[in-house]
């Protein structure tokens, strides 16, 4: 195997864009893991209160991440998600205006390996989210599992990001002052296992919960599509029935995490590596979809409300997919 080294007259914004990348993919990959190694690590040396008073902050702060979370607006206008911007480079377009008097229920698309553009537009300040959208503030949501985390749950939640159960979205949704924008990653985990180059193939069909959600609210579902989320890295082949895949399907059950085998290029050459393509990425936020408040919604009133969100994301999609040089012949697949 050949294998391309970058040019060492790679400017020095360059090094950067991808240093802040890199950062990125270790914070999911391996800072969960560091900060549990560190938690324990400290109780047997003489650091150990360190580790005793986090964990009784731990305990008494236990409920803020089904709670709104806790922003921390520096976090979000850190000069290392600019450079993230950039290194693909990552944008963000809206459709239609949202009132902020409302809350609203976003449908984000598709997964990808890791969600590059829901963190960096609904995270992150890099690509002028309250610029396009005053007065709203988003709120992601991320698996529990990672709120268990010592350390790294106070991380996520700098960035905004909530737990993902029905509490965490009803407590969102129900604040009457309106201006917040939950958004649901919908097709989770499991989708990201089909996440490679040239795939529109999203798990949808039967994910049913966050429309029921935003009928029992009144909130109105906001579609958003993201050109180029499945393009970053290339993945392992694991159609459905392999051996893989099977393997895969029964960890993410156990685990509640998938663990999509992805590569892409390294830091340092451009051959084989974890760090992302730099493949340019645009989510579109669609218009608002009005939904009619109903506490017990019947399963017809659901699938009815669930058909109208994917004819408006199709729609979406087909009205874009020329500008982001996405194949005429292609279109979204529901599974």
């Amino acid at each position: 195997m050949k294998i391309e080294f970058a040019p060492r007259s790679l400017p020095l914004q360059r090094r950067l864009q991808t240093a802040s990348v890199a950062q990125w993919v270790f914070s999911f990959l391996g800072l969960a893991q560091c900060c549990t190694a560190a938690f324990i690590i400290l109780l047997f040396t003489r650091f150990w209160l360190v580790s005793a008073l986090y964990a009784a902050w731990w305990f008494i702060d236990r409920e803020k991440p089904s709670k709104g979370g806790r922003r921390i607006h520096f976090f979000q206008n850190c000069v290392v998600w600019r450079y993230m911007r950039d290194y693909f480079p990552i944008s963000l377009e809206k459709t239609a205006e949202l009132d902020p008097r409302q809350n609203y229920l976003v449908g984000f698309h598709p997964h990808g390996v890791l969600a590059a553009g829901a963190f960096l537009n609904f995270c992150t300040e890099a690509t002028g989210f309250s610029t396009l959208f005053p007065g709203i503030t988003p709120h992601l949501m991320m698996l529990s599992l990672w709120f268990r985390i010592p350390f790294f749950r106070d991380y996520a939640m700098s960035g905004g990001l909530i737990a993902s159960d029905k509490e965490s979205a009803s407590y969102v949704l129900r604040k009457p002052e309106g201006g917040n924008l939950l958004v649901i990653i919908v097709g989770g985990a499991q989708e990201a296992l089909d996440a490679r180059p040239g795939s529109f193939t999203l798990l949808l069909k039967n994910r049913k919960g966050f429309v029921r959600l935003a009928i029992q609210h009144g909130t109105p579902l906001v579609p958003a599509f993201s050109f180029g989320e499945n393009d970053l890295f290339d993945q392992v082949n694991n159609p459905k029935g392999s051996w893989l895949r099977r393997i895969q399907h029964f960890l993410q059950q156990i685990m509640g995490i998938s663990l999509p085998l992805f590569y892409a290029r390294g830091i340092f050459q451009y051959s084989f590596g974890v760090i992302p393509y730099r493949r340019p990425i645009c989510t579109v936020v669609g218009k608002p979809i009005p939904v009619q408040k109903k506490e017990k919604p019947s399963e017809e009133e659901v699938d009815q409300v669930h058909q109208k969100y994917l004819n408006e994301l199709s729609q979406l999609f087909e009205k874009h997919k020329a500008k982001y040089n996405v194949p005429e012949d292609s279109h979204l697949e529901f599974i």
